[in-house]
């Protein structure tokens, strides 16, 4: 793929998506850990309902821990593996309070200015990042792309799917395009490249019955032209 069609592919992602962005709700740092965290095997729209209310008590790591695990996992038990990720929301809590009470951590100036506001601070770094419970890379790389602004392509199946049927990679699982996609995609079109493959995967390039006729991006499909 050149850089030619590069350029026109994400030139019409960005004509169907103008402004790309997260469509999970959140205000606070925090609750973008949380809701991403209960979005893995679950849907945005199913977590959104959920943390609608979640996030009326919840807004910072020291509500969570003022909960006691069982009554957490009756507020998330709407979403698939909810005890398991009530538990580790909890466990990610605790980890942040006592990041935020370690005065030897020398704060980026990112999590310096987060830290002023919010008293906690979520870690400018994959390493850290992956250290919490439940947060894998993909999870990371999503924190440190909302909210750090990192040029990172986070990978779940939408942007897995439809990275290999437009031949941007050839891979056969996600973990092994979070590998790729970042060395191929150019520089100039990493910023909006996570959220707008990711909605043009959920609303155009779908997994069952993806709209072929209709798609603006069929010339580079492989899964159209096969």
């Amino acid at each position: 793929m050149t850089k030619k069609d590069y350029d026109e592919i994400f030139t019409k992602l960005l004509e169907l998506f103008p402004n790309p962005d997260s469509e999970l709700n959140f205000e606070t740092p925090f609750q973008l850990l949380v809701a991403v965290m209960l979005s893995a095997q679950t849907t945005d729209r199913q977590v959104n309902v959920v943390t609608d209310k979640l996030f009326l008590k919840v807004k910072s790591p020291e509500d969570v821990l003022k909960m006691k695990e069982e009554r957490l996992a009756k507020q998330v038990s709407s979403v698939n593996y909810y005890k398991m990720k009530a538990k580790h929301i909890r466990e990610s809590a605790k980890k942040l309070v006592e990041l935020a009470k370690d005065k030897k951590n020398k704060l980026t100036k990112n999590e310096k200015e987060c830290f002023d506001k919010y008293w906690y601070y979520l870690p400018e770094s994959l390493e850290w990042l992956t250290k919490l419970p439940w947060v894998g890379e993909k999870t990371a790389k999503v924190i440190l792309y909302v909210r750090y602004k990192h040029d990172l392509i986070a990978v779940d199946t939408h942007v897995h799917r439809v990275a290999n049927r437009l031949w941007i990679v050839k891979t056969n699982e996600p973990l092994e395009t979070s590998k790729e996609i970042e060395k191929v995609v150019p520089q100039k079109w990493k910023k909006i490249a996570h959220h707008s493959l990711i909605l043009f995967g959920r609303y155009y390039c779908t997994a069952k019955k993806p709209k072929c006729e209709n798609c603006v991006l069929k010339k580079w499909c492989s899964f159209y032209n096969h």
